[in-house]
């Protein structure tokens, strides 16, 4: 690190957008032989805690749009892992289950978390700590603190 605010190693949103692309590209090997991709992964770990669950309550788990959701649904269904059905009485709500096929794939994943700790040079008794300071930065980040005056002052150009 240098001493300069604006080096691009000192930001924390580089290090972070680094580190991101880094660790899906380093779960693409190990993803394929499951038929997997990234956020096909993200999707199943969710059914596989809970199923089933609404597209809402995916999307909503994911924190993605259920318009970027939905694609991976499908993808999953032709695969034979999940279905997707129509609620009973609420025709707008459509509830994604696993299929057999889907749940039978935990069975070879189970092993992709010890993979990953191994790839990524990590220890098991580091990742409490880990998750603990990755879900600190998603709760500011989904709740940031306001611009102080000072802080706006210093970012607005002057007239």
């Amino acid at each position: 690190m240098t001493d300069d605010p604006l080096a691009l190693e000192n930001q924390v949103c580089y290090g972070l957008a680094l580190a991101a692309r880094g660790i899906i590209g380093a779960y693409r090997p190990v993803l394929e032989p499951l038929g997997l991709t990234h956020p096909q992964y993200l999707v199943m770990l969710a059914l596989w805690e809970h199923h089933p669950q609404s597209n809402r309550q995916l999307s909503d788990a994911l924190r993605l749009d259920p318009g970027t959701i939905t694609p991976l649904i499908k993808r999953l269904e032709r695969e034979g892992y999940v279905t997707r059905q129509r609620q009973p009485g609420n025709e707008r709500t459509l509830d994604i289950d696993l299929t057999e096929r889907g749940i039978a794939l935990r069975e070879r994943a189970i092993h992709v978390p010890s993979i990953m700790i191994r790839r990524l040079g990590l220890q098991q008794a580091e990742l409490p700590a880990l998750a603990e300071t990755l879900h600190g930065l998603i709760a500011a980040a989904d709740d940031p603190l306001p611009l102080t005056d000072d802080e706006q002052a210093a970012l607005t150009p002057p007239r």
